[in-house]
């Protein structure tokens, strides 16, 4: 039973910064990659970052790029999401998500690449 829990979601201060972690249980994940996702009340999920499992291969949305930073701690099964300058705008419901790496990793920023899914972390930003 595959089992991804997030964790470090809050209310933080437009500029302020939260960490959210991605804790894996139930499988090795050597060939997968771990992405994050957000979801807006009324919005549909977008993509904010991915990282291969094995090599540590990341790639970014426009909108998280210079201020988020996607890592995997390998000996603890837990991935993150450094979140920092945050804006009203980034004020979601995010998740954490596996799947079979596909290259180019382009492909993985779409949705149906991924088969497991937390139950995801408020994230609120005040102005």
């Amino acid at each position: 039973q595959v089992h991804l829990a997030e964790s470090g979601g809050g209310l933080v201060q437009a500029g302020g910064s939260l960490r959210l972690g991605c804790a894996v249980s139930g499988r090795t994940f050597n060939s997968y990659a771990m992405g994050w996702f957000r979801q807006a009340p009324g919005k549909e999920r977008e993509f904010v970052s991915t990282i291969t499992w094995s090599g540590g291969s990341t790639r970014y949305a426009d909108s998280a790029k210079g201020r988020f930073t996607i890592s995997r701690d390998v000996a603890n099964d837990t991935v993150y999401l450094q979140m920092n300058s945050l804006k009203p705008e980034d004020t979601a419901v995010y998740y954490c998500a596996a799947g079979a790496v596909f290259l180019p990793l382009a492909t993985m920023e779409r949705v149906e690449r991924y088969a497991y899914w937390g139950q995801g972390t408020q994230v609120t930003v005040s102005s």
